[in-house]
C-alpha cells in the first residue's frame, strides 16, 4: 500500500492559487498558455483523500493540472514558478511522481504502463491519471482502460466532466447524457464526476480561445 499523504490543502487554498495565477496572467507576465480551473476543488481533495494518494503513487495530468501538483505535495512556490516559466500545461515534477502533458490522450498508455510495472515489480503505489470528459472519448483512453481492466492493473482514470469540449457541448458530441463507460465493466478503473468550470477553457477568454 502506498504511503499515506495527508491532504493539508483546502478548497480555498486551491481557489486562491488559481486566482493568483489568473491575476498574473492578466498582466501579460506569463508568455505561454495557461488553463485555469475552478469548481472541482472538493472533488479532487476527496479523491486524493479517499485513495490515500501518497509519495509512492504516480499522478498524471494534462494541461489543467495546477491543483493536481499541489495536492500531490509539490510546494506552492515551486508550482507557481513552473507556471511563470511557461510550463503551466506541461507540469512535471519527477521527484514527486507528477507528470503532465499538453497533448490530449498522450499519457493514457503511460499510466497503464507505469501501473503494469508497479504490479509486476511488486512495488507499492498506484497510478492516477486525470482527464476531461472529451478526452475519455478518445480511442487511446478506451484502449488503456481496457488493458488496465484485463490485467487488473493498479491504476485509476479520473474523468473530470465540465460538460464542454473547449466550447462545444459534450452531450451534443456524445449523443447521450452519460459517458460511454457508464454501466460497463470498465467503470471499475474509472472515477467520474461532474463540475462547472468558471474559467474559460484556456486563459481568461479575452482575445483567443482554443
Amino acid at each position: 500500500m502506498a504511503s499515506e499523504n495527508k491532504i493539508m490543502l483546502t478548497k480555498d487554498d486551491l481557489k486562491d492559487f488559481e486566482q493568483e495565477i489568473a491575476d498574473i496572467f492578466a498582466t501579460g507576465a506569463i508568455r505561454a498558455p495557461v488553463h485555469l480551473r475552478a469548481g472541482r476543488e472538493e472533488h479532487l481533495i476527496k479523491i486524493f483523500e479517499d485513495n490515500a494518494i501518497g509519495p509512492d503513487d504516480y499522478v498524471f495530468g494534462h494541461w489543467d493540472s495546477h491543483e493536481l501538483a499541489l495536492l500531490k505535495g509539490v510546494p506552492r512556490e515551486e508550482v507557481k514558478q513552473a507556471v511563470l516559466d511557461g510550463k503551466s500545461i506541461s507540469l512535471c515534477f519527477p521527484e514527486h511522481n507528477v507528470f503532465c502533458s499538453g497533448i490530449v490522450g498522450s499519457l493514457m498508455g503511460t499510466a497503464a504502463g507505469v501501473a503494469w510495472a508497479l504490479k509486476n515489480q511488486k512495488k507499492s503505489g498506484k497510478a492516477y491519471i486525470f482527464c476531461g470528459d472529451m478526452s475519455s472519448e478518445t480511442g487511446v483512453f478506451h484502449e488503456a482502460v481496457k488493458y488496465a481492466v484485463h490485467f487488473d492493473l493498479p491504476v485509476k482514470y479520473i474523468v473530470c466532466d465540465n460538460g464542454l469540449s473547449v466550447m462545444t457541448d459534450t452531450r451534443e458530441v456524445w449523443g447521450s447524457a452519460d459517458p460511454w463507460f457508464k454501466g460497463t465493466k470498465f467503470e471499475e478503473k474509472i472515477i467520474y464526476f461532474q463540475y462547472k468550470n468558471t474559467y474559460p477553457h484556456s486563459g481568461l477568454g479575452w482575445k483567443i480561445k482554443f
